[in-house]
């Protein structure tokens, strides 16, 4: 399969014809999923149109190889887990599918990478190995070409004087950090930013503080960093493509990434827009391992194909996995 045409995609004409190009070539040639697909019963040529494809639960991560390549696996992105638990392993083949993927995404909601200074602040990812988000953020932090790009772990002292000079120089600004680091920056220190700052935050306090819900981390974030809105980026260990929010938690793709609704109480079932339920993910990019996923994240889509994040499924992993038990 070509990534060429994956990035190439144009309108949801395009999108269709290449997602079942995806999924007969990932049934073909990742078994996991071709024995996923045959336990509930759907073949290969049965799968016509893009509703008919199934979603692999995304705990099979947790449990399987998920490759569609033979190619020999060049990295692999590791999810954060608390000690004892399992972490999702993604095997990716090939890196360049996953720059050209985040590259053109950021490019296609933000602009030139360059236009931008970038801070990241992401201590809970930078202190383990195995976070694609570190990957993408050092990359960018490469592309901007900007000496004051960076990390900063420890050195919040030196970030706020980076800040404080950069908005007096009037710089645009992206801040990108993890929610609980961006809390303690705005509860701990005077920083007032400009409406060219852009403050990202990737979710989840990592066990580093009580987990709330969107609004009230958004609120507090604006009132501390005194911007209008707080963008937000979706993406997770299993994916090599991002959704982005630029304000109120609607979050949109991509031209190679999708978001449906599913059923809760039954997986094959799809959801129409304004209903809530399991978040199903296609993401193209996944082309060399699989790109068709059930989350664990519950959501609902929009008629102007953005989406929100309400929650996650609570206590258990998503049904299905049980299928392939040994």
């Amino acid at each position: 399969m070509q990534a060429d045409t994956i990035f190439s995609i144009q309108n949801n004409t395009d999108f269709e014809r290449s997602a079942l190009r995806v999924f007969r070539y990932q049934y073909s040639n990742n078994l996991t999923y071709q024995r996923f697909c045959n336990l509930l019963g759907i073949a290969k040529a049965s799968v016509k149109c893009i509703d008919d494809i199934p979603y692999l639960p995304i705990q099979f991560f947790k449990q399987e190889k998920i490759v569609s390549s033979r190619a020999s696996i060049h990295k692999v992105f590791t999810s954060s887990g608390t000690t004892g638990n399992v972490t999702s392993k993604h095997y990716v083949s090939d890196l360049t599918v996953y720059e050209r993927s985040f590259r053109k995404g950021f490019q296609h909601f933000y602009g030139d990478i360059t236009d931008y200074i970038v801070l990241a602040l992401l201590p809970s990812y930078l202190e383990r190995d195995g976070s694609s988000l570190v990957y993408m953020a050092e990359k960018l932090i490469n592309d901007s070409n900007h000496p004051q790009s960076g990390f900063y772990l420890h050195d919040t002292k030196k970030l706020i004087e980076t800040l404080r000079q950069l908005i007096a120089e009037d710089k645009k600004i992206l801040l990108l950090g993890v929610s609980f680091a961006l809390l303690d920056l705005v509860e701990n220190y005077d920083v007032r930013l400009n409406e060219r700052s852009i403050i990202m935050e990737t979710g989840g306090m990592k066990g580093r503080r009580k987990e709330m819900i969107r609004e009230e981390l958004h609120k507090i974030l604006k009132n501390g960093f005194g911007v209008s809105q707080i963008h937000s980026e979706y993406g997770m260990t299993e994916l090599l493509s991002q959704a982005y929010s630029k304000k109120d938690g609607l979050f949109y793709c991509p031209p190679w990434m999708k978001v449906s609704i599913r059923n809760p109480e039954d997986a094959l079932t799809q959801l129409g827009v304004n209903k809530t339920g399991g978040i199903n993910v296609i993401d193209l990019a996944n082309i060399n391992s699989c790109s068709f996923i059930a989350t664990q994240d519950l959501g609902k889509t929009y008629t102007d194909e953005g989406f929100e994040i309400i929650g996650r499924f609570d206590h258990s992993d998503i049904r299905g996995c049980n299928l392939m038990a040994l």
